[in-house]
């Protein structure tokens, strides 16, 4: 008769059935939960008792003073949970000749403004990137819009009327009635940036007093008798007339000084110009003068004596056809 062994078949069916239930019982009691943080994206199992500070714990990530944790801390986590971690960083505020900075996750403009303690009018401009919410190093300024009404007065100038004066020669102009400005009143808005001022309107004017024209006869004679004789003239003018004597040098024209030559500028007469010089007669423009500009003339003359006796006068010039 042999040995009878016990059967142990249905006592390890025990225990492979309880460690399955065990590590079936473990896996049951964790959830998949899913942590976003510094832009990377973790995937991970954790208890059903687990908090999502426990969770941040075991993963050794830290969290900041300021930064935002979602869902809150303290929450539980559920299966399936995704935790979001956004870090915080620093908003810079520039108000009214000061600046502020902030450490804060990404929030509306508004709010971070305000965070900072600055208020902003109604008219204030408020300059920063064009984004909805702060991004990392943002500067935020704030300007101060300030506006204010003057009323300033300002002259209206006149205008110029010409008429024809068939007394006068062609060239010559006489005031029949002097101008006389008129005067507006403005209303005028100034706009200012932290107290600089950036723009002007005027919102309103009045004329006040009304402007008085200046009206002007031009002549229109152009030929007049002179000795005897008639000169037909182009235009006549003004100038001022000195006189010379010779110098040793021959005329800016090559010539020997006569009588009958005269030194002009010649961007206002130009070499060779016929004239007559009212108390000297006929001439013409052949030579130039280092002092000799705009409406001046030199007359030449034989005698040093008669040059002295002629001085500098204001002469009657007609430019010859």
């Amino acid at each position: 008769m042999g040995i009878v062994w016990p059967r142990k078949g249905p006592v390890a069916a025990v225990f492979v059935f309880t460690v399955v239930l065990l590590v079936s019982l473990f896996f049951a009691l964790q959830k998949p939960v899913t942590l976003a943080v510094d832009g990377k994206e973790v995937q991970t199992r954790v208890f059903f008792s687990n908090t999502v500070r426990d969770v941040l714990e075991d993963h050794d990530i830290k969290i900041g003073a300021y930064d935002r944790v979602d869902p809150s801390l303290n929450s539980k986590v559920k299966k399936n949970q995704r935790i979001v971690i956004t870090r915080a960083f620093k908003v810079k505020v520039i108000a009214d000749g000061e600046s502020r900075e902030i450490i804060t996750p990404p929030i509306p403009v508004k709010e971070a403004i305000r965070i900072a303690g600055v208020e902003v009018g109604d008219m204030d401009i408020v300059k920063t990137m064009p984004v909805d919410v702060t991004v990392p190093d943002q500067e935020i300024e704030i300007i101060r819009v300030a506006e204010e009404v003057q009323v300033i007065d300002e002259a209206v100038p006149f205008q110029v009327e010409r008429t024809t004066d068939n007394t006068l020669e062609k060239g010559l102009t006489r005031t029949i009635q002097p101008g006389v400005e008129g005067l507006a009143r403005n209303t005028v808005k100034i706009t200012y940036h932290d107290g600089q001022e950036v723009n002007r309107e005027v919102i309103n004017t009045e004329v006040v007093k009304e402007p008085q024209n200046k009206v002007v006869a031009m002549g229109a004679i152009t030929s007049v008798s002179r000795g005897g004789q008639q000169l037909n003239f182009r235009e006549a003018r003004y100038m001022t007339a000195s006189a010379y004597t010779y110098t040793g040098n021959r005329t800016a024209t090559g010539q020997t000084p006569a009588v009958g030559m005269v030194a002009v500028d010649p961007s206002v007469i130009p070499l060779g110009t016929r004239m007559y010089v009212e108390g000297y007669g006929y001439a013409v423009a052949a030579d130039t003068g280092g002092s000799i500009r705009g409406d001046r003339l030199d007359l030449f003359m034989e005698e040093r004596s008669q040059c002295l006796n002629w001085g500098r006068r204001t002469v009657k010039v007609y430019i010859l056809n």
